[in-house]
């Protein structure tokens, strides 16, 4: 009898997780393989360039450096802040024993269950701590950033050098985004609350919305590659 009722959230809600990695997973392997046609291979390349640009004209741009790694900070103060507010509210909701946490019935499909709302409420929990936790992971990493990019470089030393800081730098942004990734999957699990076909449906809707912001591949951009192998190949 319980599994007529959880059905749908036993088949729909991994379903939606699984869309969700496998899009991922595509994008990490073109991030290492076509690095120039997703916006985190071009900002990762545009990075490099921009510490080399700091470390070698310190004196002149050490307080450009500053500013723009303190804005990169407050947007993961800020993640980490909201992230640590819902985990208190959801945990507060877990302990309670408020009608807040029955669900709405008859008004939407799946289980009904005292484990089910329990389910929903703890992996939401999970998902904003472990986003909570790269955010403050980021914040380490771009504030050891702050420091390291001002100091004065020493000709005998080869500690602190622009590969050493870009590398600490990448891990930071690397944090910060799957700290938002962490985020954004939280909103299909949201919607959980309201029954396991929203979950898919949204699921299935931040795939092309998320594909939209993380490559850029146009129509201009594919005849200029055509153009270089057209030329690579005259050569």
């Amino acid at each position: 009898m319980e599994w007529k009722k959880c059905y749908l959230d036993v088949i729909l809600v991994p379903l939606g997780f699984l869309i969700s990695i496998g899009y991922h997973f595509w994008l990490w392997y073109t991030v290492r393989t076509h690095p120039h046609t997703t916006i985190i291979g071009i900002n990762a390349s545009g990075r490099r360039n921009w510490v080399a640009a700091m470390m070698k004209d310190n004196d002149k741009k050490n307080i450009l450096a500053v500013q723009s790694l303190r804005n990169t900070i407050m947007g993961a103060t800020l993640m980490a802040t909201t992230s640590i507010l819902l985990c208190s509210g959801l945990a507060a909701i877990v302990s309670s024993t408020y009608s807040v946490k029955k669900p709405l019935e008859d008004t939407v499909y799946g289980g009904h269950g005292e484990f089910m709302i329990s389910l929903k409420y703890v992996t939401l929990l999970s998902i904003f701590l472990f986003s909570f936790f790269c955010h403050s992971l980021s914040i380490r990493f771009i504030n050891q950033v702050n420091i390291l990019i001002n100091t004065p470089q020493d000709p005998m030393s080869s500690l602190v050098t622009p590969e050493y800081v870009n590398e600490i730098l990448e891990k930071g942004f690397l944090l910060n985004t799957v700290g938002n990734r962490l985020f954004y999957a939280a909103l299909p699990l949201l919607l959980w609350i309201f029954g396991p076909v929203l979950v898919f449906l949204c699921s299935l809707t931040m795939v092309p919305v998320l594909y939209n912001l993380d490559f850029v591949v146009t129509s201009t951009n594919k005849g200029t590659m055509d153009d270089v192998n057209q030329n690579r190949d005259f050569l």
